[in-house]
């Protein structure tokens, strides 16, 4: 593979981009929320602050690998008689853009739909369509994350790509699984432009059950990571969370500082911590919150909304060991997944000015 640089579309706070810039990797990240890229441009990170529907390869010809996060509002619901006319939706979409139909068309019928944003998981494959039918060169490798239920959409998504000549795998992961302090399942794609044996990267650490003690289960996996073991805090703590609960007190998720995190959502600040006495303690800082999604300690929040923020990112750890896999690479080895501990924000990138496509990170 030529040398690696990243486009990340829908890129957030950074997730994907702190990953692989800790591995070396160059990336330009585009993401239209003004807060998510504050963030950003303070940690140093090449961002465009713009919608993706406005951008496609031909403004990053540099970049040779394709990663993106698509908002996933419509599928969340996918139980629903609105989220499962959004995915049949999206599949009828994914075939259209496969077959080469008149993009014109396709545009103004994505337009008619209920909920606009169900277009916008479309988007990755239209900049590797574009790139692979433009003067463009087609993406050597593709990695996306989102919720599970946007599984059937990548799915759809490695069929196409397989056409396309890309060597795919696809997966629901367990965040635990990769070593980050947290319970949360995601759907994974990653390809690769040619015949490669490419795969989900295996776990690293045991899945977490409630109730069976970490030491017990694969020895030839680690135990799965706590809370305790990312956040510098004296004693035992316990999170409450009245998450989902309805307001029932009974109801209300519990987890101790010797487990991982529940799922880290936007409403991360309003957990309450407890000692084991039940005194209350210092709620999470920005600083926690993000190491429980594998932030680097000083990773440096701005502007608003930090949970969600935080709660909406892909955890840096698990994107490195995604970024590896779909890049060809080793594992990350324990020295390079410690220097996720700390930030140190790249080097800005010479940007001649016919290609700043509105830099706010260099």
């Amino acid at each position: 593979m030529h040398p690696v640089k990243i486009v990340d579309l829908f890129a957030g706070p950074g997730g994907v981009d702190v990953a692989a810039e800790t591995l070396g990797v160059s990336t330009i990240g585009i993401e239209w929320d003004s807060d998510a890229c504050a963030t950003r441009r303070a940690a140093g990170l090449s961002t465009v602050e713009g919608n993706v529907r406005d951008y496609g390869p031909a403004h990053f010809p540099e970049a040779n690998v394709l990663a993106g996060g698509p908002p996933c509002q419509t599928f969340t619901v996918a139980g629903t008689g609105v989220g499962r006319k959004a995915l049949d939706d999206v599949l009828h979409f994914v075939r259209r853009m496969v077959a080469r139909e008149d993009r014109a068309e396709i545009d103004a019928d994505l337009a008619k739909l209920d909920d606009e944003r169900t277009g916008l998981v479309l988007e990755p494959l239209r900049w590797i369509l574009e790139a692979i039918d433009g003067t463009h060169r087609a993406y050597e490798a593709v990695v996306l994350e989102q919720v599970p239920a946007v599984l059937p959409v990548w799915e759809a998504y490695a069929g196409a790509l397989h056409s396309e000549g890309y060597s795919v795998d696809f997966g629901i992961v367990p965040t635990e699984a990769y070593g980050v302090p947290q319970t949360r399942r995601r759907a994974v794609l990653i390809a690769r432009r040619g015949e490669h044996d490419i795969a989900i990267p295996e776990p690293t650490h045991r899945g977490y059950r409630k109730g069976v003690p970490r030491e017990v289960g694969d020895s030839a996996l680690m135990p799965w990571r706590t809370m305790g073991d990312v956040l510098d805090r004296p004693g035992p703590f316990e999170v409450i969370s009245n998450y989902g609960t309805g307001g029932d007190p009974k109801a209300r998720g519990r987890r101790c500082s010797s487990q991982p995190s529940a799922t880290v959502t936007g409403k991360i600040f309003r957990n309450r911590v407890v000692s084991p006495d039940g005194t209350e303690l210092p709620r999470f800082s920005y600083s926690e919150a993000g190491r429980l999604q594998t932030f680097p300690k000083n990773y440096p929040w701005a502007g608003r909304d930090i949970g969600q923020q935080i709660g909406n990112a892909v955890p840096p750890r698990l994107a490195m060991h995604i970024l590896c896999a779909a890049l060809g690479r080793s594992a990350p080895g324990d020295e390079t997944l410690a220097a996720l501990d700390h930030w140190t924000p790249p080097e800005p990138p010479t940007v001649e000015p016919s290609d700043r496509h509105e830099l706010v990170g260099a």
